[in-house]
């Protein structure tokens, strides 16, 4: 049994400094690090520079990247969206853009996804072709047009590398020995290789290792990929461990966030004590 692996979940939000590049995850499976996100909070890290992956869209991720936002502690945001899917606007986001308080760096789930895959392969960029022709050409000056190298006349697009210092998120479950299953979800396998490092909530420990089940192996994070995981049962709340999503707690967090003063209280109930972010 390796106890290297497992530390609290203050402990793991301590390892995240200020001005940290993350990657964090869509939220259409139980991935989302609900309560790491509260913890930076409480820790009031700033600077934080967000990848999502591919969109912050769905009700939990939206409103894990809204709470950061709104208590201050992003600088910018790499992504193609972010809302709240079907309830709708993510409110402190809106705000944050319009104040001019983010910068946000647009994007295509499908450059954010190749950015990644060349950032897991250690290549320092990746060809695109669907970006030709939009006005992402204009606004990323990071994206280059240059000729296929094999068909004269043919542009392409490339888009750099991302390695971001960390990829967070949560899983179902963790072996004795540091691996984390994860299941079908190949986003978190990518996000794992493309980050520098790699901090996880899980729901349980196991003993054994998943290695030792052929059925299990193919689902898993290799221990290797991890630097360090934080027991925490219902750490994407409110995203349950199945997958579904508690809409009525979403609905609650949209309303009380349309203003500073109900976010400023919604902050209060629930322990975060962070300081409103300045309009």
């Amino acid at each position: 049994m390796d106890d290297a692996f497992f530390v609290s979940l203050d402990e793991l939000a301590a390892r995240v400094a200020d001005g940290a590049s993350l990657s964090v995850n869509k939220g259409d499976e139980a991935d989302v690090p609900m309560a790491l996100a509260k913890a930076l909070i409480r820790r009031r890290v700033r600077g934080l520079r967000l990848v999502t992956l591919p969109t912050a869209a769905y009700p939990a991720s939206g409103m894990m990247v809204d709470l950061l936002i709104g208590a201050g502690c992003v600088a910018s945001i790499e992504t193609s969206g972010v809302s709240l899917h079907e309830l709708g606007p993510a409110p402190r986001f809106i705000q944050a853009v319009r104040s001019g308080r983010i910068d946000v760096l647009d994007a295509t789930c499908p450059a954010v996804y190749a950015g990644l895959q060349a950032g897991a392969k250690g290549q320092p960029f990746a060809p695109l072709r669907g970006l030709i022709g939009s006005d992402l050409l204009v606004h990323r000056s990071d994206y280059r047009v240059i000729d296929n190298p094999f068909a004269s006349g043919d542009p392409i697009v490339v888009v750099p590398a991302i390695n971001p210092d960390f990829a967070i998120f949560h899983a179902l479950r963790a072996d004795a020995e540091g691996n984390v299953w994860v299941g079908r979800d190949r986003d978190r396998l990518l996000a794992a290789h493309a980050a520098a490092r790699v901090l996880v909530t899980v729901e349980t420990r196991v003993e054994g290792s998943f290695f030792d089940d052929e059925i299990l192996a193919a689902g898993v994070i290799a221990a290797p990929a991890i630097e360090a995981i934080a027991i925490v049962p219902c750490g994407a709340w409110p995203m349950q461990a199945d997958g579904s999503v508690d809409l009525e707690a979403v609905r609650r967090y949209q309303q009380a966030a349309r203003s500073d003063e109900g976010f400023a209280a919604y902050l209060q109930a629930e322990g975060l004590m962070a300081e409103p972010a300045p309009s």
